[in-house]
């Protein structure tokens, strides 16, 4: 199973995204993204929602706890 940092990475590179880009929509700095994918930092829980939020994903899908991306509703 992928851990959060694989994921985070997969679904940006997915979107042709830079680090800086989705720190920038994220507002956030471009070196937190970058912490996130070398697994050197975690978002807090209001960032693990907005980033499950904008790649529609499943936080349970981003931290690597299901391979379903599908959001429960």
């Amino acid at each position: 199973m992928e851990k959060f940092a694989d994921r985070l990475r997969q679904l940006r590179l997915e979107q042709d995204m830079t680090q800086g880009q989705l720190g920038e929509i994220l507002g956030v700095k471009k070196y937190s993204i970058y912490t996130y994918e070398k697994e050197r930092s975690s978002p807090d829980i209001d960032g693990l929602i907005a980033l499950a939020d904008f790649f529609e994903v499943s936080i349970d899908y981003l931290v690597g706890r299901t391979d379903k991306r599908e959001i429960n509703r």
